[in-house]
């Protein structure tokens, strides 16, 4: 039997969360909780339930939760919104695309969601609520700190290490055994050969 979830988070990013985690086929989406939609609102077939300060009372709707707001550049309100369904008590799983290569041999933290596409070799670890969008590449030993986003198509060669809080935009690629400081931001389609 599948498990209800409820997002929090009803804009585009909800609609690629959704395809990823239709396609799991592990949880029954309940709803959607934004608090910009209108009650109703019907994002990917699913509809927008209530806001953010209601999300209490929906824990007896489902015991799980994923957040599927967006992040460019800022954490924060993802960070937020994570650190409230901890609070409610809501179990936040990761999500895996089946069309994504996971090795048996690494670590992902929870609130984790992995796109189509995407490969993480041995020995990387990937830490709380980061998204690991379509088409992305972590090679072997990389570690990538809570809270990051790696965006679409980014290439992250082995034994680099990404702090917590950051942004790698579409298309770049990092040169081997690089560290890049938390609360970074790498612009779209960048070439990183040194540590930041």
């Amino acid at each position: 039997m599948k498990k209800k979830i409820i997002l929090i988070g009803a804009g585009g990013h909800a609609q690629s969360c959704i395809e990823v985690i239709e396609s799991e086929g592990k949880f029954k989406i309940v709803g959607l909780i934004d608090n910009l939609k209108k009650i109703g609102t019907k994002i990917s077939g699913y509809e927008v339930i209530g806001k953010d300060k209601e999300l209490e009372k929906f824990k007896n709707l489902a015991n799980y939760a994923f957040i599927t707001i967006g992040q460019i550049k800022s954490p924060n309100l993802r960070e937020k919104s994570f650190n409230t369904l901890k609070k409610y008590g809501f179990k936040i799983p990761y999500i895996c695309s089946p069309k994504s290569i996971i090795s048996k041999h690494s670590i992902i933290a929870e609130g984790v969601i992995v796109h189509h596409g995407a490969i993480i070799n041995s020995g990387t670890e990937i830490g709380r609520n980061c998204i690991i969008n379509t088409n992305s590449l972590i090679e072997h030993n990389c570690k990538i700190g809570q809270f990051s986003h790696i965006s679409t198509s980014v290439v992250i060669n082995g034994d680099t290490v990404i702090g917590k809080r950051t942004f790698v935009g579409s298309g770049s690629i990092i040169k081997n055994s690089i560290k890049i400081s938390e609360n970074s931001i790498i612009p779209m389609g960048s070439r990183i050969f040194k540590d930041i």
